[in-house]
């Protein structure tokens, strides 16, 4: 599933094709996704300016002059395809706009979604409400952390993935912050001391801003709108490297699973 950086460069490369433009025409080519699309939904897009394209988490925000904001959720396998020149099997929505652009929302697995709701109460939407401060906003940091690690027993990586603790972190970028902050995966939060804190509040931006450089990570499906694909893969020190040496150190990377989930670590740089 696309990760904050991942939905940070679709809109980033959606803001210059939309931002200023008006969509003429909004195509569904089924009634859902993963739910039902909003009703009149392309009725209610026609004919509308669009103010800005931004992230909230996981989710990019299409923000309208009708004071309207549609939010999108790419799921497992979304991808916004410009000009795409032709319509292939997967786009399921197709936005036509003033500037004679097109963007089809392609997601082969359904599991993405479009809602349609008030700019004004957006932050109320049941996706948004109740999401946590953003790791690159001046909220985020050691004391945010230090307040949600606080006598906790829950793994650390597991209230990195808390939405409600910080929000938009996945598997990914997690993983890569707390081999970074030198904190075993499984270690429970109360557990971790302070310095190590305060490395890890300054390893998940620094880890999301390198991978927002770089486009992203193109695992499976990911790519920009343009097409592009990401390459911050391939500079993982520890996700997806079970196996092979510690860059740092020269151990080799062990992985356990958390909750259904892969975790990866450095055993020997990781306490």
């Amino acid at each position: 599933m696309p990760e904050l950086p991942e939905v940070e460069t679709v809109m980033r490369g959606l803001a210059p094709v939309w931002t200023g433009q008006a969509f003429t025409r909004v195509t569904l080519h089924r009634a859902d996704l993963r739910r039902p699309f909003p009703d009149g939904l392309g009725q209610r897009l026609t004919g509308a300016a669009i103010i800005a394209c931004r992230r909230r988490a996981k989710y990019g925000l299409v923000d309208t002059d009708r004071g309207d904001t549609l939010i999108l959720h790419l799921g497992m396998s979304g991808r916004m395809r410009v000009d795409p020149g032709e319509t292939a099997k997967h786009d399921h929505v197709v936005f036509e706009t003033s500037n004679g652009r097109t963007v089809a929302f392609n997601d082969a697995r359904r599991f993405g979604s479009l809602d349609l709701v008030a700019t004004a109460a957006a932050d109320q939407h049941p996706l948004l409400s109740n999401i946590g401060p953003e790791p690159l906003g001046p909220a985020f940091g050691g004391a945010l952390l230090a307040a949600a690690f606080k006598d906790r027993l829950a793994p650390a990586k597991a209230l990195l993935l808390d939405q409600r603790i910080v929000a938009g972190l996945g598997n990914i970028y997690v993983c890569e912050a707390l081999f970074r902050a030198g904190i075993h995966p499984a270690r429970t939060g109360g557990s971790v001391a302070k310095a190590r804190l305060k490395a890890l509040a300054a390893a998940v931006p620094a880890v999301l801003e390198e991978a927002i450089a770089a486009g992203g990570s193109s695992l499976r499906d990911h790519a920009a709108p343009d097409g592009t694909l990401g390459y911050f893969q391939k500079t993982f020190a520890v996700y997806g490297q079970e196996g092979n040496a510690c860059p740092v150190c020269g151990a080799m990377v062990e992985r356990i699973v958390q909750s259904g989930r892969s975790s990866f670590f450095c055993p020997s740089c990781q306490h």
